[in-house]
């Protein structure tokens, strides 16, 4: 099978890249290097270097003709889309129209979405939330998500392309990059074993769901050949508190760092936890890779790319 993945150079798409080449698939990739890395770019696909806003990207799709489409591109710093909304919004709603509008031109047959499990939500009113949780995001970029999920319910009704929106709570894992938009543990991770002082934002009591890459690797796998589409949240249903997240790092690094606190950030959501029974279910998909395993396979490739 064709597949075109957006966003193929970036942390999380590179490694779904290196697992559908695996599986026999014939991969393409668009990525303008913003923020993805040529050295996770896998030598079996084509690649094209271009923006997903591109009007070059129709001469990709006709010259390629994907049969399913993997969109990972996106502008995914929280703190960027409250500074620039309009940014947040051509980037993440404009770009994938540009994209669902080629689909239609040249015959799709299925869209793959990364989207959002905690900014899609905001602050929850139960734990773990479910895809039937009210949808209250708190940020532009978790607005931009929601729209796209609306346009791919839209594409669905009336143009019959099929999608996967695929909900992701935290992810995490090798590749990560610990500077801009990146996640808490690869922060934590990489000024630990530069013997720096990570600082922890809060009192550190906020929960997140921590999602090994690994697990999100196969749900995208499972997305290609799901028989029913439609929204699912990828995640583990366990929260983890950020001080317990630090100590467990502070172990596997093996740092001498204190636990050292700065004043909360604005608007930072406490709890965040999501409910992945529905994909088990239709995709037949689960969480496999327990944070304990997740967080060693993390260090030890931080170590490896700290030692290059």
């Amino acid at each position: 099978m064709k597949i075109l993945v957006t966003g193929g150079a970036g942390f999380i798409a590179s490694h779904i890249v290196d697992s559908y080449v695996v599986s026999g698939h014939d991969v393409v990739i668009i990525d303008d290097l913003s923020t993805g890395k040529e050295e996770n770019i896998n030598q079996k696909v084509t690649f094209y270097r271009m923006d997903i806003m591109d009007n070059g990207a129709e001469e990709i799709f006709k010259k390629e003709r994907p049969e399913v489409v993997n969109h990972h591109a996106a502008q995914m710093d929280v703190r960027r889309s409250v500074e620039d909304p309009r940014f947040d919004a051509s980037v993440n709603i404009i770009g994938t129209l540009n994209l669902l509008e080629n689909c239609i031109r040249y015959d799709v047959q299925r869209f793959i979405f990364a989207s959002t499990g905690g900014a899609i939500y905001g602050e929850q009113e139960y734990f773990p939330a479910d895809e039937g949780h009210p949808e209250r995001p708190l940020s532009p970029y978790g607005i931009s998500k929601l729209a796209c999920e609306r346009y791919l319910f839209y594409y669905k009704m009336i143009h019959r392309l099929e999608y996967v929106a695929l909900r992701y709570s935290n992810v995490y894992g090798p590749r990560q990059n610990p500077h801009g938009e990146a996640g808490v543990v690869a922060i934590f991770t990489e000024k630990m074993l530069r013997g720096e002082q990570p600082v922890i934002n809060g009192d550190g009591c906020q929960t997140r769901d921590f999602l090994y890459i690994g697990d999100v690797v196969e749900a995208n796998k499972h997305a290609i050949s799901a028989s029913e589409g439609g929204t699912f949240n990828i995640g583990t249903a366990i929260e983890t508190d950020i001080n317990g997240l630090f100590r467990r790092l502070v172990d596997l690094t093996g740092s001498e760092c204190r636990e050292i606190h700065n004043p909360p950030k604005e608007g930072e959501q406490m709890r965040s936890v999501i409910d992945w029974k529905k994909a088990k279910g239709t995709l037949g998909w689960r969480p496999v890779v327990s944070l304990e395993e997740g967080l060693r396979e993390t260090v030890m490739w931080f170590k490896r790319s700290t030692n290059k």
